[in-house]
């Protein structure tokens, strides 16, 4: 017997990203994101799909720009704060003791406990249902250098799907 699912709970576990935005010098923030992918190598694209209504999404429409870091498993604690906290309410570089640091390229703070860094300059927003899918060229993309040596493995923070994130979605299940 075959019964009624939420379909995106069969999508996890998916690696979690921390995307930085706005201005290191003004405002700027930090979201949890699993929507994220490479849509293109020539030019190099990537597409993160980010709440219409999310502090970060009206940051990156104002900016043009974002920067894909790359968080291991031991920032998991500060992933799920990023992922369950607005920007519009919590200053969370304050609160999760993350470092910002100038970006090469763009305005936007890049995570210095990450382990790599694609900043990226928006070429397309895509209305996509309650998200706005924004898709980015990678204009500089740089990373620890043993994690590229292939001297550091890094262990990705994977999870369990975030039914508190969907809720909503769960009222008949």
């Amino acid at each position: 017997m075959k019964i009624d699912v939420e379909y995106l709970q069969f999508m996890w576990p998916m690696r979690h990203f921390l995307i930085s935005c706005g201005d290191i010098n003004d405002k700027s923030n930090i979201i949890a994101a699993s929507f994220c992918m490479p849509v293109s190598k020539e030019p190099p694209l990537i597409a993160c799909a980010i709440g219409k209504k999310a502090y970060s999404s009206k940051l990156i429409e104002s900016t043009k720009e974002f920067i894909v870091n790359v968080p291991t498993k031991e920032l998991k604690a500060k992933i799920y704060y990023c992922g369950y906290h607005s920007g519009h309410e919590v200053d969370k570089f304050k609160e999760t003791e993350l470092t910002p640091k100038p970006a090469r390229k763009v305005k936007a703070p890049i995570i210095e406990e990450c382990v790599a860094h694609m900043e990226c300059k928006v070429i397309q927003k895509i209305e996509t249902g309650d998200k706005y899918l924004f898709i980015g060229e990678v204009v500089e993309a740089y990373a620890d250098e043993k994690v590229v040596k292939g001297e550091k493995k890094i262990e990705y923070v994977v999870g369990d799907f975030p039914f508190k994130v969907y809720a909503i979605r769960f009222k008949g299940l």
